[in-house]
């Protein structure tokens, strides 16, 4: 707890409203995607450790492995990366920091970000890792990876409103 009587400090910056895309449903998509990737990603910048990596609930949930976990999530489907076992996605190594996260998160985003924008219709199959059944649409995996994503970003805004009382996006 910080010194300040015992209370945490109400960090509220300005709060974000949803973003303005573009007309077609890719950018729209995109857009949404884009606003939570940057939400999850800025709730984590900043975090020292050991907070960032300390469970703050009953299940171990950290914002780094939520971090972590995206990026996998990200790999696998825009990339058609095998994740191996999900579970181990969410629990940082000692060797993981926030910086090294926030690039690799970045990077999949990026990389992401090009299959999507290659795509010329939603409505063909994205990536899919070997060994799996019938690709998703590109659109099936846009909508799952904003329900994915906003998942987790709301999950995120708890951990750090538990961990310096900061709110907003």
């Amino acid at each position: 707890m910080p010194e300040n009587g015992g209370q945490r400090s109400r960090t509220r910056p300005k709060d974000t409203g949803p973003p303005r895309t573009g007309a077609d449903e890719k950018a729209t998509l995109r857009g949404f995607l884009d606003y939570l990737r940057n939400s999850v990603a800025d709730k984590v910048a900043g975090v020292p450790e050991p907070q960032v990596r300390t469970g703050q609930v009953p299940s171990g949930t950290s914002l780094l492995g939520l971090l972590k976990h995206l990026a996998f999530v990200e790999r696998f489907y825009f990339l058609g990366e095998d994740a191996g076992n999900w579970r181990t996605t969410l629990r940082p190594s000692a060797e993981d920091t926030v910086d090294g996260a926030l690039a690799d998160y970045r990077t999949a985003v990026e990389r992401a970000n090009q299959v999507i924008d290659a795509c010329p219709d939603v409505a063909l199959p994205a990536p899919r890792p070997p060994r799996r059944g019938q690709a998703p649409s590109m659109r099936w995996v846009l909508v799952h990876m904003i329900e994915e994503t906003g998942r987790h970003a709301g999950h995120a805004d708890i951990l750090r409103e538990q961990i310096d009382g900061s709110t907003g996006r």
